[in-house]
């Protein structure tokens, strides 16, 4: 026994002789098969053809029908009987041409549906036309009833097919022939309806797949399509059943119906393989309306064309049967061994790193592989179940330490925002104790000459200046708090707790008479709306401080001359109910580069003019209570205020007192 590698290499060195007579077979067979599926493609293309010529006779025969009934004495008599008469002589003429209908029209007529109208506009007394047209179930109705019953076709989920939302195909696909009367603006007009038209399919299958001998081949199919939808068909969906209302495949679909272009290929029909062609086809304005198909099973030409591969195939192995089992015995030795590393190498690389060649009898030096693969593969498992265990003590060791590190970067995160806060809070609180000095002092004056004032009005002169007094006496008690609320901004535990039920359209009406005279004095127009809102808890004092601030900024930032918007209304925050006050104005807007600054202690767009609190402290005055404030604005379109509280059976209990 040969047991050398190179011997037997050797040996197989002297095979390619043999194994060349295969490949040459193999390819003149696979130059002959595509020789024979070119053939078959041709055929379908001529089937197309000749399917088209005929759908061609059959729009210049409906023509000429419809021209030669104009033409007609009859008609012309009719015509002078009257609309009666031409109705009874034109329902005649169409049932004895196979029409569906045959009506007289005018192009005058507003009410002459656009594709009608567009088919006559094609058609002279010299030249009739006939096109291919889609009519709504809306115009089939207006022509007859029952048409746009007949045209209706259910739509059948097909595999394959493109998804679309309709389940019915309501449209109808016509052929309208079109011949105009010696009157230029009367036009008559022929339609045949193609959906349902079985005679009309039937006609044209016969014709297309007729052999020599006459008869007509039960394999060969011809088919309709209004866009993908199978509209007239002797395809079988069942046994005795049609496939109206099935759909082609959306492959087909793209080709034929999107780029335009013929499709002359094998397709899945329905529920099994053809051998298939499908051509466009346009109404009169040249859109793409339907395909029209023909093609015939595949399952015969590929069973013809396999039993005749096959008898080659056992002819040829007939031939070189003797040399093969030599040939076999000597391969053995060598192919199996390698065989059996192969398969176990690819399990392997799968991943199943248990898979083993196992014993082998050969002793040549492919047996000595074999056996050394396997042991390779035991040491690649070891490694491999040692790697395993160090990759997850890794991926813990990591998954850890990123823990830690996102726990100690939030905790950072938390500690600058306090720290920057912190740092704001303490420039504030050098400050207020001075503007609070500065404030008190005007203020202790006003109010000491206001009790002079009255010390020397007369009881009359009192009574009729209450009114103003009162609200001087009021206002200077404002002041006061609002010096307060100043000093208290960096302790916000210290601040009021007077929290009542309050209104957001009585606050607003309240706040606006503080801000009557300078509303008035800048020409500011204000536009109130009130939507009833749930009551909120609030300090009454703060809400107008806050009201006035948003009021005060809308006033100075429209200048002379604007429009102050000022709304209420229910609105909800994360799914809490509440009342909301949005105030708006005309100006030119907050810059985009501060908008997201305008509630910092010390931010201003008033340089000069503004301490850069006011928004602030509003915000403080709100969130302290449960509420929020917002911004919105677009440069040159003005800016918006929101303030939001939560309704007062969503905010905390505490002392309150009922709105007034």
């Amino acid at each position: 026994m040969i047991r050398s590698v190179r011997w037997r290499l050797l040996l197989m060195a002297l095979l390619p002789l043999i194994l060349m007579l295969p490949l040459l077979f193999g390819l003149a067979m696979l130059r002959w098969i595509n020789q024979y599926d070119d053939l078959v493609i041709a055929k379908v293309a001529s089937d197309l053809r000749v399917a088209e010529q005929y759908f061609g006779r059959i729009e210049e025969t409906q023509a000429a029908e419809v021209a030669a009934v104009g033409k007609s004495l009859d008609f012309a008599e009719a015509v002078s009987g009257g609309d009666g008469a031409v109705s009874a002589f034109l329902d005649t003429k169409r049932a004895e041409i196979g029409l569906d209908f045959l009506i007289l029209g005018s192009l005058s007529d507003p009410q002459m549906p656009e594709t009608l109208r567009e088919v006559a506009l094609t058609a002279t007394t010299d030249a009739p036309s006939a096109h291919l047209v889609l009519l709504s179930a809306t115009v089939q109705k207006a022509i007859s009833e029952p048409l746009a019953a007949r045209a209706a076709i259910p739509l059948v989920p097909t595999q394959a097919a493109r998804a679309i939302a309709r389940d019915v195909e309501s449209r109808g696909m016509f052929i309208l022939a079109a011949y105009r009367l010696s009157d230029p603006d009367m036009v008559l007009l022929g339609g045949r309806l193609l959906n349902r038209n079985l005679d009309f399919i039937d006609t044209m299958n016969a014709l297309v797949h007729r052999d020599e001998t006459g008869a007509v081949s039960r394999a060969g199919t011809t088919t309709l399509f209004l866009e993908d939808v199978r509209i007239s068909t002797n395809v079988r969906l069942f046994e005795g059943s049609r496939a109206l209302g099935t759909r082609v495949s959306e492959a087909v679909w793209q080709k034929v119906m999107v780029t335009g272009q013929t499709w002359l290929n094998r397709a899945f029909v329905v529920n099994d393989w053809y051998i298939s062609g499908y051509v466009p086809l346009t109404d009169v304005f040249g859109d793409r309306i339907g395909m029209l198909y023909t093609g015939f099973l595949e399952a015969p030409f590929i069973a013809q064309r396999n039993a005749t591969v096959l008898a080659l195939i056992l002819a040829f192995v007939t031939v070189i049967g003797l040399s093969a089992p030599l040939f076999l015995w000597l391969a053995r030795g060598i192919f199996a061994p390698l065989e059996m590393m192969t398969a176990t190498m690819a399990r392997a690389e799968a991943g199943a790193l248990d898979a083993r060649i196992g014993p082998v009898d050969e002793n040549s030096e492919i047996g000595a592989v074999a056996r050394h693969l396997d042991r390779l593969l035991d040491q690649v498992e070891e490694r491999d179940a040692s790697l395993r265990d160090y990759a997850d003590n890794l991926n813990n060791l990591v998954a850890q330490r990123t823990q830690e590190l996102q726990e100690a970067n939030h905790k950072l995160e938390a500690t600058f925002t306090q720290l920057v806060m912190a740092e704001k809070l303490a420039s504030i609180g050098e400050i207020t104790a001075g503007v609070a000095h500065e404030i008190n002092n005007p203020v202790a004056v006003i109010q000491g000459n206001l009790e002079v004032v009255r010390m020397g009005l007369t009881p009359r002169q009192q009574d009729d200046m209450k009114i103003e007094l009162d609200l001087i006496d009021a206002q200077t008690h404002r002041i006061n708090v609002m010096v307060g609320k100043l000093l208290n901004f960096t302790r916000p535990d210290e601040m009021s707790d007077l929290i009542a039920s309050l209104r957001a359209d009585k606050a607003v009406r309240d706040s606006l008479i503080l801000v009557a005279a300078d509303l008035r004095a800048h020409k500011i127009d204000t536009v109130i709306s009130h939507i009833p809102s749930p009551i909120f808890r609030a300090v009454e004092t703060e809400l107008q401080q806050v009201l006035v601030n948003l009021f005060t900024n809308a006033m100075q930032a429209m200048d002379m001359g604007g429009t102050l918007t000022i709304h209420t209304r229910p609105a909800a925050r994360d799914s809490v109910s509440g009342a909301e006050i949005v105030v708006s104005d005309s100006g030119p807007g907050i810059p985009a580069d501060t908008l997201d600054n305008v509630f910092d202690p010390f931010m201003t767009t008033k340089q000069g003019t503004g301490s850069g609190l006011g928004l602030s402290i509003s915000q403080s005055l709100v969130t302290r209570v449960g509420g929020l404030i917002s911004v919105k604005s677009m440069p040159g379109q003005g800016a918006t205020f929101s303030v939001w509280f939560p309704a007062a059976d969503n905010s905390p209990r505490v002392a309150a007192k009922d709105p007034t």
